[in-house]
């Protein structure tokens, strides 16, 4: 996750940057999809969620044995997602235990269910943050979305949580289908007092990867990082505050450098770069941890081919500190990156981008990223270097299962 208006602060009251922690004392942020039962129809949904019950998921005790395993292991951040998580039977039990121990709380929420009794309770568990999915205004949204009314009922979770004073942002995923919505998204997260705007790009992973055809073109990704730097250069200096942050394209960071080197001094370049180099960039498998529903252990939601192990058997504890090889592998600086990422000049800022996009493309999680859309200029890349082209879906691709270590 790329926290722009933390970043776009340092520009404005710059502050020394921290040390890089080590690989071996960083506890990830994990990431929990309790189940993969959801109401809505998502085309973008990573977990291919439907509103049926899966077998296999965890049992209560199962779930509540991997909540303690947690909180001895001295896990600081917890996000709870689903599926639609609140469809969960023991959600509330889970939410209520892992509250005990977490510095940080958060749900991952398609926000139709938070009204009334559940509204109440996730005020009285005391959740830190509320990310509510949203993917455009009106029937934009409801089409992404396969249900008719979910923009409506996910505004009336948004100002169900502001009501009680809960912290509430939306997650939008940008797509070449809504990318022109931007500006209303905005105006909403303005209108309705939102917290946090949170901007992903798409990741081909489940209905994303059948769907990826409809990904951002680069120059949408780019207009839409032109407007949410404005508006969180404006929330820097005094202007309505939200905390603009963006997952799912480490890139995001180098774009924001080259924007400030011709707006601000040397000093306060530097002091932006050193702050964005001790961040590091991509931290699946190290800073980012993901327990799916089944109970298995992956880099992070997005890596469903690739297990560590499951929590039915092994403690999340014992499989995250393991000798797991592709772990190793990721957490490594500089990774073994290939084509346009392994010749960039900024892989300490970016540290590869998301893995998972050259996996799919290729077989291969060590070649290029094919979502960077930085010509080979801005990242310090011979022009004679190829780019790798995003082709639709064609159904199921090879197993890459050898390239993994």
């Amino acid at each position: 996750m790329f926290r722009m208006s933390e970043y776009m602060h340092q520009l404005v009251h710059p502050t020394p940057a921290r040390a890089r922690v080590s690989a071996g004392m960083v506890k990830p942020v994990v990431i929990w999809n309790l189940t993969r039962r959801c109401n809505l129809k998502c085309r973008h949904c990573y977990t291919v969620s439907a509103d049926v019950n899966f077998p296999g998921e965890l049992s209560h005790d199962q779930a509540m044995a991997a909540v303690r395993d947690m909180e001895e292991f001295g896990i600081y951040a917890l996000i709870l997602s689903g599926g639609e998580p609140m469809n969960r039977f023991d959600f509330f039990d889970i939410a209520k235990a892992s509250r005990r121990f977490t510095r940080m709380l958060a749900l991952s929420t398609n926000g139709t269910k938070i009204h009334g009794k559940n509204a109440d309770r996730i005020e009285e568990i005391g959740f830190d943050y509320v990310g509510i999915s949203i993917d455009g205004i009106g029937k934009t949204n409801d089409w992404f979305r396969g249900v008719d009314g979910a923009f409506d009922d996910a505004v009336r979770g948004v100002r169900e949580c502001k009501k009680r004073g809960i912290k509430v942002g939306l997650r939008f995923t940008l797509t070449r289908d809504n990318a022109e919505q931007l500006p209303e998204l905005l105006k909403l997260c303005e209108d309705e007092c939102v917290d946090k705007f949170y901007l992903s790009h798409l990741v081909y992973a489940g209905r994303g990867d059948k769907n990826r055809g409809e990904d951002a073109l680069h120059g949408h990704t780019r207009t839409a990082l032109d407007m949410l730097l404005e508006r969180a250069w404006d929330g820097a200096n005094g202007g309505t505050p939200l905390d603009i942050v963006t997952g799912n394209n480490d890139a995001d960071a180098v774009y924001m450098l080259n924007w400030a080197r011709d707006r601000f001094s040397d000093d306060k370049l530097d002091n932006l770069r050193d702050h964005l180099e001790a961040w590091g960039g991509n931290s699946s498998g190290l800073g980012v941890a993901n327990i799916d529903t089944q109970g298995n252990v992956h880099p992070d939601t997005y890596w469903s081919d690739y297990t560590v192990g499951s929590v039915k058997d092994t403690p999340f504890s014992q499989l995250w500190t393991g000798d797991d090889r592709m772990l190793a592998q990721l957490r490594t600086r500089p990774r073994p990156l290939k084509g346009r990422c392994g010749a960039c000049a900024f892989q300490s800022i970016c540290g590869g981008n998301t893995r998972i996009r050259a996996l799919q493309l290729t077989g291969d999680p060590w070649a290029e990223d094919p979502a960077c859309y930085l010509s080979n200029a801005e990242i310090g890349v011979d022009d004679e270097t190829e780019r790798l082209s995003v082709a639709p879906f064609r159904g199921k691709r090879n197993d890459p299962k050898h390239q993994f270590c």
